[in-house]
C-alpha cells in the first residue's frame, strides 16, 4: 500500500468501534511501522480550550478566537496536539506532513495561540488513534475505511458534523448509498 500520511481515513458504516463511527481521521504518519492520525469532526464534550489553556497556566490574551478541542482518538487522551496549516512551525517542534498540514505537540504552539500568534488554520485534539504494523492496511482492506486526500477546507471547516459528508463528497460517494458490508468485484 502507499504512504497515507496527509490522507483522510472515513468511517464505513458498519465499523464495529462506535469510537469511530462517522469518523473522519486526518493521517499525520503512515509506515511499515503503524500509523498515526487525528479524528478531527469530534469535538471534545469535556474540555475547552480556555479551561485546558487554565490548567496549563497559559494566559490568553482577550477576546482571541478560541479553537475547539477535539476527541483525537483513543490513544494517550490526555496528549495534546496541534494539527495546523503549514506556514506555522520550527524544524525542531513541528512534523511537517506536506505542502499544507504540520502538526505539533509542544506548549510553544498553544502559547502562541493563546497570543493571537499561533497557526493561521487550527485543530487542537487531545489523544490519538494509533495502529500497529499492517493493521490498518486490514482494517481497510476489511471495508472499515474509504481513504481520501485531506483538503483544509475539508479538515479546517467550521462545522465538525459536516465533514464526514464533506469528505466522502470528494470521492464522488453519496452517504447513503453506502453499504455496511464488503464486497470484491
Amino acid at each position: 500500500m502507499t504512504n497515507l500520511s496527509g490522507k483522510l481515513l472515513v468511517a464505513m458504516p458498519g465499523m464495529g468501534d462506535t469510537r469511530f463511527e462517522k469518523s473522519v481521521v486526518f493521517l499525520c504518519a503512515h509506515s511499515d511501522a503503524g500509523s498515526m492520525g487525528l479524528i478531527v469532526n469530534k469535538p471534545s464534550v469535556e474540555m475547552k480550550f480556555d479551561e485546558l489553556l487554565k490548567q496549563l497556566s497559559i494566559n490568553i490574551v482577550p477576546g482571541i478566537v478560541v479553537p475547539d478541542v477535539h476527541f483525537g482518538g483513543p490513544v494517550e487522551i490526555g496528549r495534546g496536539f496541534v494539527l495546523h496549516s503549514s506556514e506555522y512551525g520550527t524544524k525542531e517542534t513541528t512534523m511537517q506532513i506536506d505542502d499544507c498540514f504540520a502538526m505539533t505537540a509542544t506548549l510553544d504552539v498553544l502559547e502562541d495561540l493563546a497570543q493571537g500568534q499561533g497557526p493561521e488554520r487550527v485543530l487542537l485534539a487531545l489523544g490519538y488513534a494509533g495502529w500497529g504494523p499492517g493493521q490498518l492496511e486490514a482494517e481497510i482492506g476489511q471495508n472499515g475505511w474509504l481513504t481520501c486526500d485531506a483538503s483544509p477546507e475539508v479538515v479546517f471547516a467550521k462545522s465538525n458534523r459536516s465533514k464526514w459528508e464533506a469528505a466522502l463528497k470528494t470521492l464522488g460517494v453519496d452517504p447513503l448509498l453506502l453499504s455496511a458490508t464488503a464486497g470484491r468485484a
